[in-house]
């Protein structure tokens, strides 16, 4: 045995040690046995990962990676693959180290054969110091939490600067996002791009919260035929030779229900198959479903097995997750920035809904300290379709005042300290039958979801 291996395997042990203390705790144990393993070991990624015979896929983005690395570990589960994934979230470089302790036996020998990672966007120079991925995934890229990520170019540049060197990675990009698509430019190994191709999705008139409204290339201004969220849609830059890449994965025709979203696939990989279903509602989630698929093909996974794992996908936690609670059913929805909030909101608007709300809005660092967010989401488009919003959260008078700006009249909002308080207030005032909607930032809806557990509706999230 070389001093690598022992020092790996003395982390591989601290870091399964502290995953049984903290379980024995009932800890998630999903971020802290990967700092330990780290701190004793700083390549222990690339050694467990080293042993995964068909690889490793990197899911990363501003929104939509928790939902598609999911999407992604079902499809190359029903492949018949063993994936390690770090399900739970937790998407630093901790999360991954804790993932794949949680898969590996004491003496370091990972259990799976593939990786399917989520990373966060932010995370993704830093991982990729740690492994090099067969596929890397980016979704989208919006303007987030500032005080964590900076402004949308500078990250975009660190991750184009860390992406060069990966000659043999193919990278799945969204090709109706002009930042995204960017950043296969000058790419020389591999690459799929996916979109929607539905000219009845989007508008024509560009959104107040773009991000892109000059070309990443050339700084003029970008022109729209169609947009379909911020700066996502078909694009082309007419001053330079940068425009909209040719889709390898894209839906010609996209059907959007109250509980599902239907995927008619054009391009290369087109098939006379039936509409592809997913679960889940949203024009986002659609893109996510494309991701997937996208990223599937870049695994040598064939589209009826993708197919076939999309139609009995679950979502994750917080991402349009159903809990019956007292004969109401609860629909828990995950924002933490104007396009994701955007999102979430078209796809109740796409179905008519007028929603009770329970509204959660906190400030901890991972939701963002600046919650000015809120004044650029869409509250005014929701505003005349509320029942009732209930709001609680660190930040609930904030919330409660953009109700107010946004034309939602003073007696159909309820301000409620404290979390199982505003959770039972907002059950009670639901009719039962009836859904309620629950919108909350990260660590909002952790303290909800915990106090869902609390009175034995759903399980901890670390669970699932």
């Amino acid at each position: 045995m070389t001093d690598r291996d022992a020092l790996l395997l003395t982390a591989v042990a601290a870091g399964k040690a502290t995953r049984a203390a903290l379980q024995l705790l009932g800890r998630g144990a999903t971020a802290l046995p990967g700092l330990v393993v780290l701190g004793l070991d700083p390549d222990a990624i690339k050694g467990l990962t080293a042993t995964l015979t068909h690889g490793v896929v990197c899911v990363s983005g501003t929104n939509g990676k928790t939902t598609t690395a999911r999407m992604l570990s079902d499809i190359v589960r029903t492949a018949g693959w063993e994936p390690v994934h770090n399900r739970s979230g937790s998407n630093l470089d901790r999360g991954i180290a804790a993932a794949l302790v949680a898969d590996s036996t004491w003496g370091g020998e990972v259990r799976s054969n593939v990786g399917v990672f989520e990373v966060d966007e932010a995370s993704v120079p830093r991982v990729l110091l740690r492994l090099v991925p067969r596929v890397l995934v980016i979704t989208n890229l919006f303007r987030d939490q500032l005080d964590r990520y900076f402004e949308i170019d500078a990250l975009a540049r660190r991750i184009r600067e860390a992406i060069a060197p990966l000659d043999g990675t193919t990278l799945v990009l969204n090709a109706d996002d002009p930042i995204v698509a960017y950043l296969g430019v000058a790419h020389r190994g591999p690459l799929l791009a996916f979109g929607v191709d539905d000219p009845s999705v989007g508008g024509t008139v560009p959104q107040a919260i773009s991000d892109a409204t000059r070309c990443p290339k050339c700084k003029h201004p970008l022109v729209y035929a169609r947009v379909i969220l911020a700066h996502v849609g078909e694009w082309r830059c007419d001053h330079c030779d940068f425009q909209r890449p040719p889709r390898a994965v894209s839906a010609v025709s996209v059907r959007l229900g109250a509980n599902d979203s239907a995927l008619r696939l054009g391009g290369p990989g087109a098939s006379a198959m039936d509409d592809i279903v997913v679960p889940l509602p949203g024009l986002y989630n659609a893109y996510n479903a494309l991701a997937a698929i996208a990223a599937a093909r870049a695994l040598d996974i064939g589209l009826p097995t993708a197919t076939r794992a999309l139609a009995a996908f679950k979502p994750a936690f917080g991402r349009l997750e159903i809990v019956e609670a007292e004969g109401r059913r609860l629909r828990l929805i995950l924002v933490k920035n104007p396009a994701g909030f955007n999102a979430a909101i078209g796809a109740l608007l796409e179905t008519d809904r007028h929603p009770r709300i329970l509204g959660a809005l906190n400030d901890r660092d991972a939701d963002s300290r600046d919650v000015s967010w809120i004044w650029d989401a869409d509250f005014e488009a929701l505003a005349p379709r509320i029942t009732h919003a209930t709001i609680t959260g660190l930040r609930a008078r904030d919330l409660a005042l953009r109700l107010k700006y946004a034309g939602v009249p003073r007696d159909r909002v309820t301000v409620v300290d404290d979390w199982l308080p505003a959770l039972r207030w907002a059950i009670d005032a639901t009719p039962v039958g009836d859904e309620l909607v629950v919108i909350a930032t990260y660590t909002a809806m952790l303290s909800l979801r915990s106090a869902l557990a609390g009175l034995g509706f759903v399980g901890q999230f670390w669970e699932d």
